[in-house]
């Protein structure tokens, strides 16, 4: 059974980079907290709004997909760092009027978040 974003329970279970899934999770939320790895920007990324604690989505092509916000109609901010090198972060800020924008990989800075995922997808680690 499918649970709405604010219904799934949060899994503090402590994770590393590995055992991340790849698909996302519609029973839990694991938050950036439980992510053994995680590097302080993804602990930080919804600071600056009032987005509280990012949450993990998916991977894509070798990218961790993080995000701190309500999936639509407020701030969010989405992060995407490389699994093979925490180091190199890619984010997409995404606004409550449904504009955003964020540099993919491929060095083109992006308006449509489906552009900037198609980025994250075309330039796998």
């Amino acid at each position: 059974m499918t649970l709405r974003f604010e219904e799934r329970p949060i899994d503090d279970t402590p994770v590393h980079t590995r055992d991340l899934p790849d698909t996302p999770q519609r029973e839990r939320r694991i938050p950036a907290r439980a992510w053994v790895e995680a590097p302080s920007e993804l602990l930080r990324l919804g600071e600056d709004f009032g987005g509280g604690e990012a949450g993990y989505i998916r991977r894509i092509s070798g990218w961790l997909l993080w995000r701190a916000g309500p999936p639509t109609g407020a701030d969010t901010c989405y992060l995407a760092i490389a699994a093979d090198a925490l180091e190199v972060q890619h984010a997409f800020r995404l606004l409550p009027d449904g504009s955003g924008q964020g540099a993919g990989p491929g060095g083109t800075v992006h308006d449509r978040f489906r552009a900037w995922k198609e980025d994250l997808r075309d330039h796998g680690r």
